[in-house]
Formats: structure tokens, sequence, C-alpha cells
């Protein structure tokens, strides 16, 4: 199959033809960074002949010489048997126009909140300058935390993990930003280490996949960090030590803001009395909810 598929392909059309047949016939599944095959397709035949990721069509009817045929075909092979997410084969993955490293030691950087973050968290935050501290918990590659250090020029920043792997990508990403002087990684089980200290913000994506999901993954997410996915039987273990423990992490005027996937229903049901705010993304309002910290319990 290769030796014919380097003889009869010339072109990066060809290519990009092939690699959806190939991606079709091995039913992958899409959802690190894109949902359907030739999407895919083209973004990892462009990062791999190191072309821009913005610009396909001067490129179409390109000839290719051996060694660029000998890598599209390894990589469109690794996506195909190995199942491994297309932001493991390119070690990056994009929020909005930001770049981040990425390995199999973090989870692939999806999140509701970077788009929020991108509006700095408008109209709930009225005064961006005015943030002067806040946490990013459960921060994986960091991604999330160096997102609310561009959107907060003020604020000083702690990203927090369980994971001594995920805290050393953050700090590669963080390296990369030149964020250092304002984005802290910090070695912490949930609020643990963070003894006295308060914020004007916390923002958590944190594992909220239930159990009966979890079960039913597709192959590709079985490559991610298991500790990064499942939160117990109804996926809400995490999300109920943040809304234990944030009060008493928060400044008086201080929000929280966690993203619960598919949870919202659950959560309610479990909070009844909690004022949650339901943020506005583009899948909807039922992903990201805010609380203010007068809200909460303490």
């Amino acid at each position: 199959m290769t030796i014919a598929a380097q003889t009869e392909l010339h072109t990066v059309r060809d290519y990009l033809r092939y690699a959806v047949s190939r991606f079709n016939a091995a039913e992958l599944f899409f959802g690190h960074g894109s949902d359907n095959a030739w999407d895919e397709a083209v973004y990892l035949t462009l990062h791999t002949l190191n072309l821009p990721l913005d610009r396909l069509e001067p490129f179409l009817d390109a000839r290719l010489l051996p060694h660029e045929r000998e890598a599209l075909l390894e990589i469109f092979r690794r996506r195909c048997e190995e199942r491994l997410p297309a932001a493991y084969l390119t070690q990056e993955a994009w929020l909005g126009e930001h770049r981040f490293y990425v390995d199999d030691r973090v989870i692939v950087p999806r999140s509701f909140i970077a788009e929020l973050l991108g509006e700095q968290l408008t109209p709930w935050i009225e005064d961006p300058w005015a943030i002067e501290s806040a946490l990013d918990l459960c921060t994986g590659s960091g991604c999330l935390a160096i997102l609310t250090a561009l959107a907060f020029p003020e604020a000083q920043v702690d990203a927090v993990d369980l994971s001594n792997d995920a805290i050393s990508v953050a700090e590669r990403n963080i390296a990369d930003y030149h964020l250092n002087d304002r984005v802290h990684p910090i070695l912490s089980n949930a609020f643990t280490e963070l003894k006295g200290k308060r914020y004007d913000l916390i923002i958590s994506n944190p594992p909220y996949v239930d159990a009966k999901s979890v079960a039913a993954l597709p192959p590709e997410y079985l490559h991610e960090p298991e500790m990064a996915l499942g939160s117990g039987e109804d996926g809400l273990d995490f999300t109920h030590i943040i809304l234990r423990e944030a009060k008493k992490h928060l400044t008086p005027t201080g929000l929280l803001v966690v993203e619960i996937g598919h949870n919202r229903e659950a959560l309610e049901a479990a909070y009844p009395t909690l004022p949650f705010i339901w943020l506005d993304t583009t899948a909807g309002d039922e992903f990201v909810f805010l609380l203010n910290a007068a809200d909460l319990v303490a």
C-alpha cells in the first residue's frame, strides 16, 4: 500500500485525498482540534510540510519530494494504526490563535474557558486591569493559565496541577510565552498547597467525564492521562472539591469559573440553592458556570 502510494501519488492534493480515504476507512474519531477527516488531513499535511496552516490553496498542486512523501505517509499511518490524537503527533495544540506544546503527559487542550478569556470574561469583569491574582486549577499544559495572564495584564497567576509531568509541560509553555515572572506552576492536590492564598479569579477545567462515558471513550482519548478525564460515577468528584474549598481562596469580590462538560443537570440537582450563572460559549450555555465568592458557602 505504501509503495503504491509513493509511486502513484505526487501532489499535495493527491496526498490529501489519500489521507481522507484512509482516515474514513479506519473510522477515526475526531475531537482534538478538528471534527472531520478533511480538516485533520489538511492540518497534518501542512504541518508536516512546514507550510502555513492557514494557506492551502497555493500548494494543492505542488509536487512532493520523496522524503516529503515518506513523512506524510508515516504520519498518516501513525494516525490510523496507533489512533494517536493529531496533537500528539505534531506536539502542538491551538486554542484560537495561541499555540501550545503538548505531548501525552497532558490532556490535549480544549476548553470553552479559552474563548471566554479571549473576551476577558466580559461583562462579569468590568476592569481587566483590576485582576491582580488568579488561579488556574488543573492546569495541565498551562494553556489556560497563560491565556489568563494575557487577558489580565496585572495578574499574577498560579498554575496548579497534581501531576509532575503536567507541571513540566506547563513550565515549557510558560517559558515559550516569556511569562515566568507572572505565571507560577505549583504541584498541588487541588488546594492543599495553597493555604492562605486568595485570588480575584479562580478558573478550572477539571476532570469531569462520568464513569459511563469513560468506559465508552474512543481509542484516541485513551492516550490521554486518565486522571485528566474521569471524575467519579457522575463526573463531579473534583467539582465538589472546588465548590467546597473555593470560598476560602477567593477575595470577597472574587469569581469562580468552572467547566463541567455535560453535567449541568446533575450539578444543579446536587446544589439546588447555588445561583449558578451559565456562560454563553460557541457550544451553548450549559458547559461553563460562574459563581461569585459571596454566593459560595464557607
